[in-house]
């Protein structure tokens, strides 16, 4: 799936793109073919050179996560460092940046792991909430990114705009499954250094076919662990308050997301294009993505019949 960040609508949807009150892109397109970062946790922002690092601090590489991949203190649904401050602003920082976090429109269980409640900075009416652009700022200096202040806004709002749109990818699929209109996103990674074994196959076939398949890695991948409600665990009880209340058990799916950067439209503005699909983990999604590939050469050859 590919969105236009410049227009109102991707190549096949009609659905509006960009939330009331965006900032503007034109101002800030990309040169050089250089895709801006696709997740500000998971991919550095346009302009962005190595700093020199401290001795405390390795010197980073161009294709690492700006924040830490280790174990050690991290939170264990995003994978983002404990106690990175979303307010606080960092050792030389001139600009005021905001600390207002989003909250996005992709649920999230109320309970994670053994039954643990969530940390308290993370409930929000059960939705999970977009890093400010303060936090996020604070992540890229951690690692040792020298990050232009006055970017971090506009790639915070295509971190934001690119989750949306691939939360709707991931519904698409998981409607066809039972329970699955009350999907939830229960945990996620990002992995940008780690290619998927389909871009691993892309790349190779377009070193045969470059007019058919990418020649190009994506920017950025994230795996998304997603749960949803068992219909055959339980009846459910007439007052129960959600469908997660009334099943005793939950299907679990891990999405592969692939993020491409898919050039620029006729006005110049960026184009990202979205692989979204289940993992080869188990039977149920071997079968859907086989039937979801029927499906989608019957259309083309109805199309072009």
């Amino acid at each position: 799936m590919k969105w236009n960040i410049g227009t109102t609508a991707s190549s096949s949807s009609s659905t509006p793109l960009l939330p009331a009150n965006h900032p503007a892109f034109l101002s800030t397109s990309r040169s050089g073919g250089t895709p801006p970062a696709g997740c500000p946790m998971h991919n550095s922002p346009p302009a962005i050179t190595p700093a020199t690092p401290s001795p405390s601090i390795p010197r980073a590489k161009a294709a690492e996560c700006p924040i830490p991949h280790d174990q050690r203190a991290l939170h264990p649904l995003n994978r983002i460092p404990l106690g990175l401050s979303a307010t606080e602003k960092a050792p030389g920082q001139v600009l005021d940046l905001p600390t207002e976090r989003e909250v996005s429109s992709i649920p999230r269980p109320q309970h994670v792991g053994d039954g643990e409640d969530l940390l308290p900075e993370d409930r929000h009416d059960g939705k999970w909430e977009y890093p400010s652009p303060q936090q996020f700022y604070n992540a890229l200096v951690r690692k040792g990114w020298e990050t232009p202040e006055e970017s971090i806004e506009m790639v915070v709002a295509i971190h934001n705009f690119l989750n949306e749109r691939a939360w709707e990818e991931v519904m698409a699929w998981e409607k066809r499954l039972p329970g699955g209109e009350h999907a939830q996103l229960a945990r996620f990674e990002g992995k940008p250094g780690d290619l998927s074994p389909k871009a691993r196959m892309h790349l190779w076939a377009g070193k045969v076919f470059p007019s058919m398949f990418n020649t190009e890695p994506p920017f950025d991948r994230h795996d998304w662990i997603v749960t949803r409600p068992d219909p055959n665990g339980t009846a459910e009880p007439p007052s129960a308050p959600s469908p997660f209340a009334a099943a005793t058990r939950t299907s679990t799916t891990r999405y592969v997301i692939d993020y491409y950067d898919a050039g620029k439209d006729e006005d110049g503005m960026p184009v990202f294009s979205l692989d979204v699909r289940p993992a080869l983990d188990s039977f149920q999604s071997v079968s859907e993505r086989v039937k979801v590939g029927v499906e989608e050469w019957m259309r083309g050859q109805s199309g072009t019949a």
